[in-house]
């Protein structure tokens, strides 16, 4: 069978340029590449990319991302300092992962799950 090696999800956004400083200033992402027509971007931190294309005209609903990371609470911490809205604390789940998540400014959501271990 093919592997899969990584994702990259698409963010719909009504200001490109507001997300981009968003994804900077609040959760750490630098820019990888920008269109000169200014209609999609792709932010990257680590191992993670989201591109993100400007909706214009169209209507579009939010989208949920899920990131997983070994940090979640040095993240969480970060995040607060940096303003980043925060729209649940850490939680740990009936399943046994502990998340939280945030939302950028176009009610696109990223949820921030620190993988469960042996033990936990």
């Amino acid at each position: 069978m093919a592997k899969l090696t990584r994702i990259a999800p698409e963010l719909p956004v009504s200001n490109l340029s507001s997300a981009l400083d968003h994804y900077q200033r609040k959760l750490g992402f630098r820019i990888a590449m920008q269109m000169p027509s200014g209609d999609y971007a792709i932010v990257e931190r680590d191992d993670i990319a989201i591109h993100m294309f400007q909706g214009g005209s169209r209507s579009h609903s939010p989208v949920g991302i899920h990131i997983f990371t070994p940090d979640l609470d040095a993240l969480h911490e970060e995040f607060k300092v940096s303003g980043a809205f925060v729209s649940q604390g850490i939680e740990r789940k009936p399943w046994g992962n502990r998340d939280f998540r945030v939302h950028d400014e176009f009610g696109n959501e990223l949820k921030f799950t620190e993988p469960l271990t042996e033990g936990t």
